[in-house]
């Protein structure tokens, strides 16, 4: 079942499509930069097990959907929490060079 997000406005027929992926792209680098700040902070650079369950479940759901602008959503989400294994690691360094807080209750 493949839905078209179509929509009339103004006599013109406007495809919604790649405007719905594009924001679902948006909205998944936007969490996972917080996530990984917030994730080391109050975590430590072991929450990149976070970043992998969730990942392979949004891959995983991605390939059981039958919309694609869905599937397409839910595998941007879940290669982004795959880029966040790596950058929790990082984010480690960058607090440890004094860019980002370090939390005082882990000291």
């Amino acid at each position: 079942m493949n839905i078209d997000f179509v929509i009339q406005l103004f006599g013109l027929q406007l495809n919604l499509s790649g405007f719905i992926v594009g924001l679902a792209t948006f909205i998944a680098i936007a969490f996972g930069h917080w996530a990984c700040i917030a994730g080391e902070y109050y975590f430590t650079k072991r929450f990149w097990v976070f970043f992998l369950i969730s990942g392979l479940l949004f891959l995983v759901l991605a390939l059981l959907s039958e919309n694609m602008v869905l599937a397409a959503s839910l595998c941007i989400a879940g290669f982004s929490m795959m880029w966040g294994i790596g950058e929790i690691i990082e984010q480690e360094k960058r607090v440890e060079k004094g860019w980002f807080p370090k939390n005082p209750k882990r000291m």
